[in-house]
């Protein structure tokens, strides 16, 4: 299946679609992804462009509206923050870009139970038992990004 025909049916699917193995194996495996239990992988499907805010239509100068403005995060650490509100139980360990349409961009995002008993006994993974709301205070690697931390 190519990769347009996959896009075409992604966009069919929830806005949100838990996976049980990630489609770009290598890529997940060099930001910490690991097949063991206590991983799960999210593929999220976020719209491009810029946001729009709800114009305010009563007594108000059309010139003054402002209805379109740019955020200060990249599409990336939005998809990650939508990711780690749906899973309010997992952490957001990093996420990666895996296509993109007319309409929308698709990303896989990587997240770990903190509570499971083999993230807890992995030496390699324990740290992110002290993790909290990470993907929102901009600690994963596209927050940092978004932060202008990455040269």
């Amino acid at each position: 299946m190519d990769q347009e025909h996959k896009e075409r049916t992604w966009n069919k699917q929830n806005v949100v679609e838990r996976l049980s193995k990630p489609s770009k194996p290598k890529r997940a495996h060099a930001l910490g992804y690991k097949a063991k239990q206590g991983f799960v992988m999210a593929r999220i499907r976020i719209e491009k462009g810029g946001r729009r805010k709800p114009s305010t239509r009563k007594a108000r100068k059309p010139s003054s509206s402002g209805v379109f403005f740019t955020p200060e995060t990249n599409k990336q650490a939005i998809a990650e923050r939508r990711c780690a509100r749906k899973f309010p139980n997992l952490e957001v360990l990093n996420s990666y870009y895996v296509g993109e349409d007319g309409k929308h961009k698709f990303y896989e995002v990587i997240m770990v139970d903190p509570s499971h008993p083999a993230i807890e006994k992995d030496q390699a993974m324990k740290w992110i038992s002290g993790q909290r709301k990470r993907a929102f205070r901009g600690l994963t690697s596209a927050g940092k990004r978004a932060r202008g931390l990455r040269r």
